[in-house]
């Protein structure tokens, strides 16, 4: 067996499992669970009816680089939504369509990492495990960068020695972030474009939350409207990380894109021919239909908005807790120990949360995750105001 292997942690939520496993909940309430980031609302039936219509597609072998019209809706989308200048994005070198944001993280960091140097992957901490494993499995070395309150929940990238960046050869950057909500301002993008040059890494940007923010007059920007805004049109170094999962609810479609640096993308697909990941054509059709309509996210981030204005409105009183920059989760600081805090909870409201410290590593002697509670507001709305009011039960109780 793979050595690499013995490097991975637990996922989080088997330490959570393990966490709960001998606690026995209230038994006159009904679970509720908030710790899973699984979007709850509505497929939209369009993308079903098109899955459904192109069901004898099932009959025809994909290939790794998907149709056409296919990469040339992300393009038209990418246009849209980030301000790309028409021609400069070309479907046939810089997009490939990818099995959702997850396993296309944890592939590219397989095809760039060069494992005969002494390679850093650096990403934000707290993080999505994905960067940490794909690390390991590559044979780098992670590098974590604390995203602290008081410095708006982002690393501090000035921070960072040149040393560091020397060695670096992907930096993954995660905005909205997963959990913390924050996003990466466009002068720090910019900057990080630069240290890239300079430094000659990969900013790997997951962007899988970008639709999910609160002001509809300023969608959060991504690495692509950085490019925008330098005049990049090769996108040299740059490569983002979508997906139809939050934005349209589609999780089990498991249909997203990568996109940037024509140079990684070609490499990366002659990866992922080998690596055997085409999307099923009949898959392909329905992504079509999600990509090129927003109305059904724009009714997405509806839902969203009321369901965080109902569940502060209850929590905010008696938990230091703020509206996140974009995502669905509360990223919430909590009295005491946060697993116990957990572990608490669920015994005495039968709610479920993720404790901060399970999605951070502890670098220097600090979790900067410790203290901190993930709850994902993705459950109906009703069920997400049972939950706030019983955690508020919980608090007021201790």
């Amino acid at each position: 067996m793979n050595t690499d292997l013995l490097q991975l942690q637990p996922y989080p939520f088997e330490k959570l499992r393990a966490l709960l496993g001998s606690v026995q909940p209230a038994a006159d309430k009904r679970a509720i669970a908030l710790s899973i980031g699984e979007p709850k609302h509505e497929s939209p039936a369009f993308v079903a009816k098109a899955l459904a219509d192109n069901l004898q597609q099932m009959a025809v072998y994909p290939t790794t680089v998907g149709l056409p019209i296919l990469r040339q809706a992300i393009t038209r989308w990418c246009e849209r939504r980030f301000g790309v200048p028409s021609g400069w994005l070309d479907a046939d070198k810089h997009v490939l369509p990818v099995n959702g944001t997850r396993e296309a993280l944890f592939a590219f960091t397989q095809a760039v990492v060069n494992r005969s140097a002494d390679g850093l992957v650096i990403s934000p901490n707290p993080f999505y495990q994905i960067y940490e494993g794909a690390a390991l499995l590559a044979g780098a070395t992670p590098h974590y960068l604390p995203c602290l309150d008081s410095n708006g929940f982002n690393p501090d990238f000035d921070a960072v020695s040149a040393e560091t960046w020397k060695r670096c050869q992907i930096l993954f950057i995660c905005s909205p972030g997963n959990p913390t909500g924050a996003l990466v301002p466009m002068e720090t993008l910019k900057k990080l474009i630069a240290l890239a040059d300079q430094y000659d890494f990969v900013i790997a940007a997951d962007e899988c939350y970008s639709e999910l923010y609160f002001d509809e007059q300023s969608p959060p920007p991504g690495l692509l409207s950085a490019c925008v805004e330098l005049g990049r049109s090769d996108f040299k170094r740059c490569v983002v990380f979508h997906s139809l999962s939050k934005r349209s609810n589609l999780p089990g479609l498991r249909s997203g894109f990568v996109a940037g640096d024509a140079e990684i993308i070609k490499p990366f697909l002659l990866y992922r021919t080998y690596h055997g990941c085409a999307m099923p054509v009949q898959t392909q059709l329905a992504s079509i239909a999600a990509w090129n309509d927003e109305e059904h996210v724009l009714a997405n981030r509806d839902l969203y908005r009321e369901k965080f204005d109902a569940v502060l409105e209850i929590l905010a009183p008696v938990l230091d807790v703020q509206r996140p920059d974009g995502g669905f989760y509360l990223w919430a600081k909590v009295p005491g120990d946060d697993a116990e805090f957990c572990r608490g909870l669920f015994e005495a409201q039968h709610v479920t949360v993720v404790p901060g410290s399970y999605l951070s590593r502890e670098v220097d002697g600090v979790n900067p995750g410790a203290g901190r509670v993930r709850m994902a507001l993705v459950a109906p709305l009703a069920e997400c105001i049972e939950a706030a009011e019983r955690i508020r039960t919980f608090l007021q109780n201790r």
